[in-house]
């Protein structure tokens, strides 16, 4: 199993006078269209980019399309007279005020979800781990969702919402929230109830596409993949890539537990919704439950834990330098965590888009 993979990031389009979002009118996608083909697409707002690698063989080729994206985009962006900037929120910027990119299928979503939709200004990150076998992803999703929150914590990066310091590290998820057939997924049994959920929302037009099933974590509905997408876009390229080789080595090591008849526990929604909770309002400064012993702990041993539950195949992966950049996460903070400082330090949201802007291309030259 070669457990390829793909990265989706999405990316704020920035005014450099006002650090506001701004409607660039896809210009920066019409631009980088020229260069990288469907590596660039529009998204509902117009002050949106979202960029997807090709299919990569492995972490150092996951990398080297990251940097290659950030930095076209970049680049296109400044000679466009604008910026880009990744963090799950804008600090201050007003989604009232962003304009919807002119689609029918927008145009169809907004007319459905309303508010919901339009107030929906938020950045993430999407990596896919590729498994052509759909009952075989099945499996592993229905194990992989327990880690979740725990991926979750590390990508915070959405501390602010509409110039204010929402209490949370990651307010992205609680602004997604909204939309419905979001959060952690149930637990399927087997493909044919998975496919049979599907077709029956479906034929009841809930959804005229499984798109549309906006969960945290699902086989993805087209490609051979399964699409982990709960996490904040991450400041940085090396935390994107830590949180990427994390994400391939807990499907590969769930794979090899499979392998050896060994099944790892698959817990109730409800149970890891407590965790998800407390990533998205503490971060990596909070504390989690363990469920196998019932407790709380703190979320930074959990990290050290899943450090270690990785170990054995982070090697065959040659990931495990990414991997074990977790620790320097765990010791410079996460963006959430570095947003706050840069608040704290000046109490001027603008200085804290100059900080995001910086490190959003931090590497790239």
């Amino acid at each position: 199993m070669d457990f390829t993979l793909g990265i989706e990031e999405e990316y704020q389009v920035i005014d450099p006078e006002t650090r506001e979002l701004a409607s660039h009118d896809q210009k920066i996608v019409v631009e980088a269209g020229k260069h990288l083909n469907e590596q660039v697409k529009a998204e509902m707002h117009q002050a949106v980019v979202e960029v997807g690698t090709n299919i990569c063989n492995d972490i150092s080729e996951a990398r080297s399309e990251i940097i290659h994206l950030r930095k076209s985009i970049s680049d296109i962006a400044i000679d466009l007279g604008f910026r880009i900037a990744a963090s799950g929120t804008h600090p201050f910027s007003a989604w009232q005020k962003q304009l919807i990119t002119p689609n029918p299928r927008y145009d169809e979503i907004v007319n459905e979800l309303q508010d919901t939709a339009r107030s929906n200004l938020i950045f993430g990150l999407h990596v896919h781990v590729g498994i052509a076998d759909r009952a075989l992803a099945l499996h592993i999703t229905n194990a992989m969702r327990y880690f979740l929150p725990h991926l979750y914590a590390l990508s915070t990066n959405s501390p602010f919402w509409e110039g204010r310091n929402t209490g949370f590290k990651s307010f992205r998820s609680k602004v997604f929230d909204k939309f419905p057939r979001t959060g952690i997924p149930g637990i399927f049994d087997n493909l044919t109830d998975y496919e049979n959920y599907i077709n029956l929302l479906v034929k009841t037009n809930c959804i005229d596409n499984p798109k549309k099933i906006w969960w945290d974590i699902r086989v993805h509905p087209f490609f051979p993949t399964l699409e982990v997408r709960i996490c904040d876009v991450p400041l940085t390229i090396d935390e994107t890539i830590t949180i990427t080789a994390l994400i391939q080595a807990l499907v590969a090591k769930l794979y090899k537990l499979k392998t050896q008849n060994l099944n790892f526990i698959v817990y109730h929604r409800a149970l890891i919704n407590e965790n998800k909770w407390r990533a998205g309002r503490y971060g990596i400064d909070g504390k989690m439950i363990d469920f196998g012993k019932e407790c709380e702990v703190s979320t930074r041993s959990l990290m050290e834990e899943l450090l270690e539950f990785v170990d054995d195949v982070v090697d065959d992966l040659g990931s495990r330098n990414e991997v074990e950049n977790l620790r320097n996460i765990l010791k410079n903070g996460t963006g959430a965590d570095r947003q706050l400082e840069v608040f704290e330090k000046t109490n001027d949201l603008v200085k804290v888009v100059d900080y995001i802007m910086e490190q959003t291309i931090l590497g790239t030259t």
